[in-house]
């Protein structure tokens, strides 16, 4: 008759599952988009229907093996889609557990259970800085807290959708959808529509101590100061239950559109920027897709640069030292209009922006950044 804390725990967890493939909240994570795919989508999920009564059993059998704490653990990044702090959830990785006719590890059935339904493999993830156990010297133990992972975000099969586009600089500066003034901005000059002239940036943020400075725009106006950031790994959100970094709910913003506030709204746990020894990765926290234009991520031979579509839960390696280096070619016109070229990342929240878009340029997007690398 009194449930103990034990079957209180498990329950919630199983009312906290991630959506099964196929219904609306499921669909806003995957890459397809067309009636095809939502057929496919469909059928999946009857599939699934059909295998929940096993599912359920098998994962309700494995939590009533974990400890209580390592419940509350688990608990408490599931029910806040990993927007509070929580450790690391220590398990063996040699347990092996099967659903119809697939063999999965423990880790792996909690992330597919808990975050990814359509997690086929592990290469498709990748473990973020949050997570303590990265250099764990127990080989018999993983983590297994679903939001200490992130999905990779692939860039050849199957793509986001991108869409090529002139570089925003080489619009000329008359044009109607050309950078901000300088009465915009609070005095400072542009000599750009990308909005942020790279020297001055590093000017302004002071020492040299920092790898990268933010910028965050509300289409052509700059919001706040500029962000200097000296640790490896930064949160940059709207509204985050616990959250240390860049803010911008605490900025004060005159803009009154509709269309701003309503993107802004939909910021809450914006992205996290981690500087890794391959580069700079963006990790997606938000429950919306964001856009990324990067040099460093796309053909150096190419006159122009994609706009890349990275969705919730997803992480992309957005620059790169190494090629930002070699594209500082002295004979390429982009580069010389704009010689930080390379070291510059933009982001936008929500909206996208080029060709397949009706803004075709990130200064006409309600709500965006622009990062600035220093070169090491």
């Amino acid at each position: 008759m009194f449930r103990t804390k034990r079957s209180g725990l498990v329950r919630r967890l199983w009312r906290s599952r991630a959506p099964v493939e196929g219904d609306g909240e499921a669909d806003r994570g995957t890459h397809g988009s067309g009636g095809c795919c939502m057929g496919k989508a469909t059928k999946v999920a009857k599939s699934n229907a059909g295998s929940e009564a096993e599912l359920k059993a098998l994962t309700n059998s494995i939590l009533k093996k974990i400890k209580e704490k390592q419940l509350e653990v688990l608990l408490q990044a599931v029910e806040s889609k990993g927007g509070a702090r929580s450790p690391c959830l220590l398990l063996p990785n040699k347990v092996d557990a099967k659903v119809g006719q697939q063999s999965y590890s423990l880790p792996m059935l909690l992330y597919k259970v808990f975050r990814w339904p359509d997690l086929r493999h592990s290469s498709e993830l990748k473990r973020l800085s949050c997570c303590e156990s990265y250099g764990e010297i127990n080989p018999e133990l993983v983590c297994c807290n679903p939001h200490h992972m992130s999905r990779l975000c692939e860039l050849e099969s199957p793509p986001p959708p991108y869409s090529r586009y002139p570089m925003d600089y080489l619009k000329p500066p008359d044009s109607p959808d050309s950078g901000p003034s300088s009465s915009e901005t609070g005095g400072t000059t542009y000599s750009a529509p990308v909005g942020l002239s790279d020297s001055l940036a590093l000017q302004e943020s002071g020492d040299r101590a920092h790898w990268c400075v933010v910028a965050y725009w509300e289409e052509k106006t700059r919001v706040g100061r500029l962000y200097s950031v000296q640790e490896s790994s930064l949160d940059i959100f709207y509204d985050l239950p616990q959250g240390n970094g860049f803010c911008l709910g605490q900025l004060c913003s005159d803009n009154k559109s509709q269309l701003v506030q309503m993107v802004r709204s939909k910021i809450g746990y914006g992205i996290q920027l981690t500087r890794e020894p391959d580069g700079v990765w963006v990790y997606n926290r938000s429950c919306y897709p964001i856009f990324i234009k990067s040099a460093t991520l796309d053909n150096p031979d190419s006159r122009t640069l994609l706009v890349h579509k990275v969705f919730p839960g997803f992480s992309i390696k957005a620059f790169d030292y190494d090629k930002a280096g070699s594209l500082q070619r002295p004979n390429d016109h982009e580069f010389t209009q704009q010689p930080r070229t390379g070291f510059t990342v933009q982001i936008s929240f929500v909206k996208g922006w080029g060709q397949c878009y009706t803004r075709q340029f990130i200064s006409s997007c309600p709500c965006w950044l622009e990062v600035i690398f220093n070169s090491r």
